[in-house]
């Protein structure tokens, strides 16, 4: 397994610690739908990338990158995710176990990645995961959402 050339790593790590700082930061304040909703919307726009042919994958490709996002990538953020109500608010509770899952989830990636680098092009393996990331946060989200409304409906019902 060939390693990515060291920009490449540098951004990769770059990304990692953003996001991590991010999703820290992103617990101490109250959720709300829009919090909820945004990220996969956002994301969503990153579709546009298949209209550059180059990026076009297999469908089979596709449906396999989403399931294994969906199934395998979320099922530790779902278990170390939870919300909770604090007052009239809703607050996001993690595990301690969440910062190490986003860095196991960002190593499996990284190992993942330097493998499909030897059989597919850089554009091809972006498309990939970004499909990979995409089912993740949207059954990631889609629980938080489930949740969210739970939460919701129990304190509108026992304030009435």
């Amino acid at each position: 397994m060939a390693l990515p050339p060291i920009p490449s790593i540098l951004v990769s790590l770059a990304g990692l610690v953003a996001v991590t700082m991010w999703r820290l930061r992103e617990a101490r304040s109250a959720v709300s739908l829009k919090k909820i909703l945004i990220p996969p919307l956002g994301m969503a726009t990153g579709f546009s990338m298949f209209l550059v042919p180059a990026f076009r994958i297999p469908w089979a490709w596709a449906g396999l990158a989403f399931a294994i996002g969906a199934v395998a990538l979320a099922w530790p953020l779902l278990l170390t995710t939870r919300l909770e109500r604090q007052g009239e608010s809703i607050m996001m509770k993690r595990s301690s176990a969440f910062l190490a899952v986003i860095l196991v989830l960002a190593a499996i990636r990284f190992a993942a990645r330097g493998y499909f680098d030897t059989i597919l092009t850089t554009q091809q393996t972006g498309a990939v995961f970004f499909i990979l990331a995409f089912g993740m946060i949207v059954i990631w989200r889609a629980k938080m959402l489930m949740d969210f409304r739970r939460l919701t409906a129990d304190f509108e019902t026992s304030a009435a």
